[in-house]
């Protein structure tokens, strides 16, 4: 059984950036999707963004193109979230997710990553 660790989290300000890391235990196929998700206090988990791990296509939520930027280093077996200009709005929980499907079918999934941003 695969495992997922997120690690990068933190309390940070408006406007800085910050990179979440995601590190894969177990063997990772060709076929799988890594994907980041996110939950806000009181609201629906959300898609963020996903990787395959075959290639270098990305795939990611529309509200976040061009701040955050998913990559992997498959030697590393580790799976990077870029985000940055961070507004209030980016505090979550952060999840890591191993799947088939660049949008659903997660089955996989990380203990989640806090960011805080705050004023």
């Amino acid at each position: 059984q695969a495992q997922l660790v997120e690690s990068g989290g933190g309390l940070v300000q408006a406007g800085d950036s910050l990179t979440l890391s995601c590190a894969i235990a177990g063997r990772t196929y060709s076929s799988h999707v890594i994907g980041w998700f996110r939950q806000a206090p009181g609201k629906d988990r959300e898609f963020v963004a996903s990787i395959r791990w075959s290639d270098t296509r990305t795939y990611y939520a529309d509200s976040l193109k061009g701040r955050f930027t998913i990559s992997k280093d498959r030697a590393k077996s580790t799976v990077y979230l870029q985000m940055n200009r961070l507004i209030l709005g980016d505090t979550a929980v952060y999840f890591c997710a191993r799947g088939t499907s660049p949008w659903d079918g997660y089955r996989i999934w990380g203990q989640g990553a806090r960011v805080t941003v705050s004023s």
